[in-house]
């Protein structure tokens, strides 16, 4: 009988309909829905690729608890892991989080340490940092933006889905930038099935913002996974245009996603809008059933 982990992966991928008025009959656009994961988002592959890689190579010893930074979901993904497999998880999470995160955690059982909010993802990167390094026999560091394993999942899952549900005519590939290990990861393995889809890297058009789970690297702790040398062109997101797409979605596809799936849908039509034929696919990280405390998402 199948566990919950096993649940992870072979999300659905649709095509939009509405939102894509406007382009050429040619150029399809898909988008892989990864809310409908057991934990509600994209991280679940990541996590319990770097949690198991973590058991198999022993270096997760009785007695130590799992440490990381996140801004949200992969420390959700984290949580439901964790309590599946029976681990104890310290989570170092900007206090600005918004609620049904928080709750999440709290539910699962997870020990959040809350860092200063206006320092973002780094500062709780560097809160973990100087945990592990106060105390390294109490902490196992995950570590998600320096893990091998995050990439590697996508590599291993998402890549394959994609290729498979396009039948292989996927052209383009779109996908924004947190960890980058969706976009990294993902891209290698379509790249190696063929080497000319153009893979598209979606980010923030400014260093503050408001699209929760990607990172303007420029000015950020660049994640040690990131190979800029796979990205064959970059798309600046503005905030505002990002969570009108999102507010779209809902209203015009029926997809109630996040923030970052706002920017995911507006980098790819972007991309899809300078083309005459081609199948352009991105990826929803998580439902926007997590952002629905934030009312003046939804105005």
């Amino acid at each position: 009988m199948p566990s919950l982990i096993d649940r992870i992966g072979n999300t659905p991928i649709v095509r939009l309909q509405r939102v894509v008025a406007g382009l050429s009959p040619g150029v399809e656009v898909w988008a892989k829905l990864e809310g409908v994961n057991p934990g509600g988002s994209v991280k679940d592959r990541a996590a319990w690729s770097i949690i198991r890689d973590a058991e198999s190579s022993g270096r997760l010893r009785p007695g130590m608890r799992l440490l990381d930074s996140s801004s949200g979901n992969t420390g959700i993904a984290y949580g439901m892991i964790s309590a599946a497999r029976g681990h104890a998880l310290t989570l170092c999470l900007p206090a600005n989080a918004n609620s049904e995160r928080k709750k999440i955690l709290a539910a699962y059982g997870v020990d959040v340490v809350e860092t200063d909010p206006l320092e973002g993802s780094d500062g709780a990167i560097l809160r973990a940092r100087a945990m592990v390094a106060a105390e390294p026999d109490r902490y196992l560091y995950l570590d998600q933006y320096s893990n091998p394993r995050n990439w590697m999942a996508h590599v291993e899952t998402t890549a394959q889905e994609i290729w498979k549900d396009t039948a292989g005519r996927v052209t383009h590939w779109v996908a924004g930038l947190g960890t980058t290990g969706t976009f990294v990861g993902t891209t290698r393995g379509l790249k190696a099935h063929n080497g000319d889809i153009r893979a598209f890297a979606v980010q923030p058009d400014a260093p503050f913002h408001g699209l929760e789970g990607l990172k303007f690297l420029e000015t950020s702790i660049q994640p040690r996974i990131y190979d800029p040398s796979l990205v064959d062109g970059h798309v600046a997101a503005p905030t505002e245009g990002s969570i009108a797409m999102m507010r779209r979605l809902a209203r015009e596809e029926g997809l109630l996603v996040g923030v970052s799936a706002g920017a995911a849908a507006w980098g790819a039509l972007q991309v899809a809008s300078t083309l005459d034929v081609g199948v352009v696919v991105t990826l929803f990280p998580d439902s926007g059933e997590r952002y629905l405390s934030e009312a003046h998402l939804w105005k």
